[in-house]
């Protein structure tokens, strides 16, 4: 049996894995308490990009989904560069920015509070790994995932083992 993917279809597949990346990325955070860093935020930038222009794209005629898939192959593939900024960064390879920590904490209400959160809060650097799975970091596990959605929108723009229709 072959499944041939429609380009409207590859167009929402790409957004269901960019949501769902997207969805991994706040479980860390947010379920496991991994503070991200601001390259991590930066990473997060091409898939809020990538999901609306995705959605647009399932509902152009075919032509323009094509355009968008095409959009879609490039701002992941930038997505990569980024990771692989990221994950040179943390091996070592290259300098990271200079303001490079966490996210911005709630605002405070008076001084008590303001040295409160000053003894609670860390600082997280673009320098260190917080997690790693099989040697990668999360921005390795970027780079891969961000690679496969972008050969993944390509090959469906050519029209490769995919149906031609919307």
């Amino acid at each position: 049996m072959s499944l041939r993917l429609t380009m409207r279809q590859a167009a929402l597949a790409v957004v269901l894995a960019a949501a769902a990346t997207i969805g991994g990325a706040l479980v860390f955070e947010h379920g496991f308490g991994y503070v991200p860093c601001k390259l991590c935020l930066i990473q997060r930038d091409p898939y809020y990009l990538a999901m609306p222009v995705g959605l647009v794209a399932a509902l152009l005629p075919p032509h323009w989904t094509r355009v968008g898939l095409w959009l879609l192959a490039l701002i992941f593939l930038t997505s990569a560069g980024l990771g692989v900024y990221h994950a040179g960064v943390e091996w070592g390879f290259f300098l990271g920015p200079s303001d490079c920590g966490g996210g911005a904490g709630a605002g405070v209400g008076n001084m008590g509070d303001f040295l409160s959160q000053l003894e609670n809060t860390r600082v997280v650097s673009c320098t260190e790994a917080a997690w790693r799975f099989l040697g990668l970091s999360l921005a390795g596990w970027n780079v891969l995932v961000s690679l496969a959605l972008a050969a993944f929108a390509a090959k469906a723009a050519m029209g490769k083992g995919f149906g031609h229709g919307r």
